[in-house]
């Protein structure tokens, strides 16, 4: 088998299972970071459409102002811990986005706020309609999924279907860290 199947086998593989995972989460992680380059992690409820992920951020809080002066944001969709196999090698899904205002009169941000009322009842329409709050679209521009230990795999290309298994992870004894958390 060469290189080129080998590759569209991981997608047929791994593309539905991400998908899901993207799915049946209800929120992402948020990195933003203010003028000053001084970090900040929050959270935020989103909705996914094909456009990307869509979250509604009131300029009150930190990673909303943070969100006015930078676009550059990183957001990951993590696995419960409740869920997880051992929390050292918990699914996660992160994502190097860009995150847009979308301006209130538009289709986009009806369309959207549809979306996330959709997925959370009339809590995001009330959200909406109050002038602190705004509609962010985030736009994935690469990203990585994580299964487990040594089962890392980079996303990339505009929809964010190319694949590439990351095989130069760690270093050491693997074997002994797999006996370890099983």
């Amino acid at each position: 088998m060469d290189h080129t199947q080998q590759d569209e086998r991981l997608r047929e593989r791994l593309l539905p299972e991400i998908e899901a995972f993207k799915h049946s989460r209800k929120t992402l992680q948020l990195a933003t970071r203010d003028s000053d380059g001084t970090p900040n992690a929050s959270y935020s409820p989103f909705a996914l459409t094909s456009d990307g992920f869509y979250i509604l951020v009131s300029d009150l809080a930190r990673h909303g102002q943070n969100l006015k002066q930078s676009s550059k944001v990183s957001a990951m969709l993590l696995e419960d811990e409740s869920e997880a196999k051992t929390v050292f090698a918990r699914r996660r899904l992160t994502f190097d986005v860009t995150a847009e205002a979308v301006g209130r009169d538009s289709a986009e941000f009806n369309a959207a706020v549809d979306a996330l009322a959709q997925r959370f009842g009339d809590m995001p329409r009330g959200l909406a309609g109050l002038a602190d709050f705004n509609l962010y679209r985030l736009t994935p521009t690469r990203g990585l999924y994580v299964k487990g230990f040594g089962q890392a795999f980079a996303l990339s290309g505009s929809e964010m279907l190319d694949i590439r298994w990351q095989k130069d992870g760690h270093q050491g004894d693997a074997d002994a860290v797999k006996s370890q958390s099983a």
